[in-house]
C-alpha cells in the first residue's frame, strides 16, 4: 500500500460506505460498512489486515459512525491519522446545475450540497452530513466531492430538455441530469480499453443494474441520453423505484386514492419497481420465487426485461451504430440470465450471447459475446470508489500546484522590491 492512500466515504441517509485505497492500482487496504445510523441495532463490518470486525450498536449519527469506523481502521493496523492519506473523495449524488466536476470542499461547497437537497432529497442532506463529520476527524486533509451527475452535464440539448412550460423548467431546473455517473464513465473508458481502441472512436451503450439501475448511450466517450432524469426515479424498473410511468397516474392516485404528494413519493421510491410487483427487491430473492413457479414474480422479471429492451432498442438508433454493449453493477455483474434475455433475438443487429462465456464463474472484466461478434457485449465490474480516489487526487494536485504557484509568485515579488 501507497504512503499516500485515498479515503473514499459514500454516506447514505442510515449507512455509510468507506474504502481506503491506492489510486493509482486500485489496491484495497481496508473497507467497511456501517448501517442502520440512528437506530438502536446500529452496525459496522470492517474489513482490513486480513481480518473482518464486526459490531452492533446503537450509531446515534453520521459522525458517531465514523468515528467507530475509524476506530476498526486503527485496531487493524492502519490508523487514519498517521496513515498519510492525501485526499478524501465523497461520493455526492446530485450537483445540479452548480457542480458538474470534481470539487475541492469549503464551507461554501458543502451549504450548496445542502440547497440541492430538493433535487435529491433522498441523498443529498446524507452526502452533506458524512463530508461534515470526516472534515471533523480529519481536518488538516483535503477534501473532494465527485458528483454522480457530473458525467452527464452536457448532454445534448433534445436529450436534456423536458417538454414542459420552458419558464418553469428554467426557474426550478428541471433538466435531465442523469445518474450514476461515476460509473458509466468508468465502465465505459475499461470498456474501450478490452476492445483495444481509444474511447474517442466507440460508440457503447452501458447497462448499470443494481437496486438502482440506469443506461447510458456513449458516442465517442460523451454520453448523448441516460435514462435517469431530473432524479434517480425515471427510467428503467430498479428493485424499489417505478422507473417510466404515465405522469397522469400521480394525479389519479391523489384524487381516487386520496395519497398525499409524501405517500406517492413513498410509493414509487421505496414501494414500486421489483418489491412493488413482486414483494422482493433483492434478484437472487426474484430468482427463487420464479424457481417456484410464483406467477407474480415471473411477471415483474418480464417487466424488467422489456423496459431494459426498450432502451436498448431506442440507443441502438440514437447512436445509429454500436461496437460496445457492457453489462455492470450487482444484477448486471451476477445475472446472466439478465443479459442473455436482455439481447436475446438480435443476431440480425450483430449482437449475440454466448452461452458458455455468459455463464462462466468468472467475476473479471470479460467478453461474453462470441469471438467473431460485430458488437462486443462485455461485463466490466464497476469500481466507483477507484474513480472517485482518482479524480479526488487529480483535483488536490492541481490545487497544490496552483498554490505553489501562487506562494512563489509572492515570493518574487517580494524579492524584486518595489517597482522602478
Amino acid at each position: 500500500m501507497s504512503n499516500n492512500p485515498v479515503l473514499v466515504v459514500n454516506s447514505g441517509s442510515s449507512s455509510i460506505k468507506y474504502r481506503l485505497l491506492e489510486p493509482d492500482t486500485g489496491a484495497v487496504a481496508a473497507s467497511g460498512l456501517v448501517e442502520r445510523i440512528g437506530e438502536p441495532d446500529g452496525a459496522i463490518e470492517h474489513h482490513g489486515g486480513g481480518r473482518t470486525l464486526t459490531q452492533r450498536k446503537p450509531i446515534p449519527d453520521h459522525t458517531a459512525g465514523l468515528q467507530l469506523a475509524f476506530a476498526k481502521f486503527a485496531e487493524t493496523g492502519h490508523d487514519l491519522a498517521d496513515a498519510g492519506i492525501r485526499v478524501v473523495g465523497h461520493r455526492v449524488v446530485h450537483g445540479g446545475e452548480v457542480f458538474y466536476r470534481p470539487t475541492l470542499i469549503d464551507d461554501r461547497v458543502v451549504t450548496t450540497i445542502r440547497e440541492l437537497s430538493s433535487l435529491a432529497p433522498l441523498h443529498n442532506p446524507a452526502n452533506a452530513l458524512g463530508i461534515e463529520a470526516v472534515r471533523t476527524l480529519l481536518p488538516d486533509i483535503p477534501q473532494v466531492a465527485v458528483f454522480d451527475t457530473a458525467f452527464f452535464h452536457n448532454l445534448p440539448d433534445a436529450a436534456k430538455t423536458y417538454a414542459i412550460d420552458a419558464e418553469v423548467a428554467d426557474t426550478h431546473g428541471i433538466r435531465r441530469y442523469g445518474f450514476h455517473g461515476t460509473s458509466h464513465e468508468y465502465v465505459s473508458g475499461r470498456a474501450a480499453q478490452l476492445v483495444g481502441r481509444a474511447a474517442e472512436s466507440v460508440n457503447q451503450i452501458v447497462f448499470h443494474l443494481g437496486n438502482g439501475a440506469s443506461a447510458s448511450a456513449i458516442r465517442g466517450g460523451r454520453p448523448v441520453d441516460t435514462t435517469m432524469g431530473l432524479t434517480p426515479l425515471e427510467g428503467l424498473v430498479m428493485g424499489t423505484r417505478s422507473g417510466d410511468l404515465d405522469p397522469g397516474i400521480i394525479p389519479h392516485l391523489m384524487r381516487t386514492a386520496g395519497l398525499d404528494i409524501d405517500d406517492i413519493d413513498r410509493l414509487l421510491n421505496r414501494d414500486s419497481g421489483l418489491r412493488g410487483m413482486a414483494g422482493v427487491n433483492d434478484f437472487r430473492e426474484l430468482r427463487r420465487l420464479i424457481g417456484e413457479g410464483d406467477r407474480a414474480a415471473r411477471l415483474a422479471y418480464d417487466v424488467y426485461i422489456h423496459r431494459l429492451r426498450r432502451y436498448l432498442g431506442a440507443y441502438l438508433v440514437g447512436l445509429g451504430a454500436v461496437d460496445v454493449i457492457t453489462f455492470t453493477a450487482g444484477v448486471g455483474e451476477n445475472a446472466p440470465d439478465v443479459r442473455a434475455d436482455t439481447l436475446a433475438g438480435l443476431s440480425r443487429f450483430g449482437i449475440a450471447v454466448d452461452p458458455e462465456r455468459n455463464t462462466a464463474e468468472d467475476r473479471s472484466a470479460r467478453f461474453i459475446s462470441p469471438p467473431d461478434a460485430e458488437v462486443a457485449v462485455l461485463v466490466v465490474p464497476t469500481n466507483e470508489e477507484l474513480a472517485i480516489a482518482r479524480a479526488a487526487v487529480a483535483v488536490a494536485e492541481r490545487t497544490r500546484a496552483t498554490d505553489s504557484d501562487m506562494r512563489a509568485s509572492s515570493t518574487d515579488e517580494r524579492s524584486a522590491g518595489p517597482a522602478a
